[in-house]
């Protein structure tokens, strides 16, 4: 048996006569300056459904090709390449019924967004290439070729990019990156490439054909604004459906290329830092810490030195007094960990957080947070270890505090209700407990908002 995604939560047994339910609202989309195309009669836009909790992570899904996330893991994750025909069953379900899916976001909204200083864009143009950055004045026409606007982190600016983010939980959050769309004309795309991260590319709208290579020659074109592979020979060739996904891990050669007006392939990315990346991060982080030490803040002493002739050469009496000290630097797994939750739940620099309006007191948010619930705001990072929990890069609670328990919840589900709230009440009476400081933020929303 098969878990389907359809607007409906996780379903068994799916039968042709579930794929009405997909139409339960009209398309209101209207064409408008952003050169939008009006859907026919038929068409409707696919609303993606949230992902029960828990994950039946040994169950077969239809997202993952009839296996389990712990299948995929085990034989696909940092492997292989895989192709998932119908990834998303309802959109060959409503073609078989004689009816279309569309994308959940509407080529006029991810043109306004592409417009904001806001919001990470790019325009790509080929013969010749030419690179524009957000944010962008015109967009081209949806029938024009040969161009492709990509925006980053929609599931920063949309319910339905959120949710289908969400749907990629089994892999753990200290890896996502981010939710991008790539909308473009026949024969768009950003020629073939290589990418450092793992990416799922889900195809929403229109046809694409994807070709890739496990070639190890990655040398690129010179003088391009894009990093385009010199001699690309693809050893697999796809053309992928609305409904269709395709899994590539790192470093796997590839070129998607836009066959329909309005093509929309999303892509979800797990970002892969290097450990000079990583490690960095710690040493700088330790830094903060050894300032603190009482046992390194005593003054360096040389009762023994020497007169001597050359006093530009550094004393071998301090290398090997700093060398000790060094060697006496120990990180405990703890130690690692923490930095990398507080590393990791950093949102990225162009975020930003919106606080609530109207501002609600103290013992207003303590009512309402217990009567309605909340959850974290999608710019939100919310990362923890066995002894720390980090929110937006900041120390939120440890596994000693009253509310520990709920913010795990909250970590793991991204939004409680009020039940669920009632368990950190003892500290949602202090005047300055996190839950409200984030709150005030912008970090955390309240359910009814």
């Amino acid at each position: 048996m098969l878990f389907y995604l359809n607007d409906l939560p996780l379903m068994l047994n799916r039968t042709e006569r579930d794929c009405k339910s997909v139409f339960s609202r009209e398309n209101r989309f209207k064409s408008g300056k952003m050169h939008a195309m009006k859907p026919t009669l038929s068409s409707y836009p696919y609303t993606p459904p949230a992902m029960p909790q828990p994950m039946p992570l040994g169950q077969a899904w239809a997202l993952l090709g009839g296996m389990s996330p712990e299948v995929f893991m085990r034989d696909y994750w940092q492997k292989k390449p895989l192709l998932i025909r119908g990834a998303i069953p309802a959109f060959a379900l409503a073609k078989k019924s004689g009816q279309a899916l569309t994308s959940p976001i509407d080529f006029a909204q991810l043109c306004t967004l592409a417009q904001s200083d806001q919001v990470e864009s790019r325009l790509v143009k080929a013969h010749p290439w030419s690179l524009e950055k957000g944010p962008l004045k015109q967009i081209p026409a949806l029938h024009e070729k040969e161009w492709t606007l990509l925006v980053q982190g929609m599931n920063l600016h949309h319910e339905a990019a959120q949710t289908v983010l969400s749907w990629f939980r089994f892999i753990p959050d200290a890896r996502l990156d981010d939710l991008m769309i790539s909308v473009a004309g026949p024969g768009g795309g950003v020629g073939p490439h290589v990418d450092s991260y793992d990416v799922f590319l889900l195809q929403m709208s229109g046809r694409r054909r994807w070709k890739i290579s496990a070639q190890k020659n990655l040398d690129f074109c010179a003088g391009l604004p894009l990093k385009i592979l010199k001699d690309f020979k693809a050893s697999s060739d796809w053309i992928l459906e609305p409904g269709d996904m395709l899994y590539l891990p790192p470093h796997i050669a590839h070129d998607g290329i836009a066959l329909d007006p309005g093509c929309q392939t999303w892509s979800i990315g797990f970002r892969s830092p290097s450990y000079a990346e990583l490690i960095s991060e710690i040493l700088w982080r330790t830094a903060d810490v050894l300032a603190e030490d009482p046992a390194l803040a005593s003054l360096y002493t040389d009762p023994l030195q020497k007169a001597v002739a050359g006093s530009g050469r550094i004393p071998q009496a301090m290398v090997k007094a700093i060398a000790k000290r060094l060697d006496q630097l120990r990180w405990s797994n703890s130690d690692i960990s923490c930095s990398l939750a507080a590393m990791l739940s950093e949102p990225k620099p162009h975020v930003v957080f919106e606080p609530p309006q109207p501002v609600l007191s103290l013992s207003a948010f303590h009512k309402a947070v217990l009567k309605h619930g909340l959850r974290l705001a999608w710019a939100s990072r919310l990362l923890h270890d066995g002894e720390f929990i980090y929110l937006n890069g900041e120390s939120v609670s440890d596994n000693h505090a009253p509310d520990w328990s709920t913010w795990l919840a909250l970590s793991h589900l991204q939004h409680l209700t009020g039940a669920q709230m009632a368990e950190a009440q003892a500290v949602l009476e202090d005047e300055n407990n996190p839950w409200y400081e984030h709150y005030l933020a912008g970090a955390l929303i309240l359910n009814k908002t």
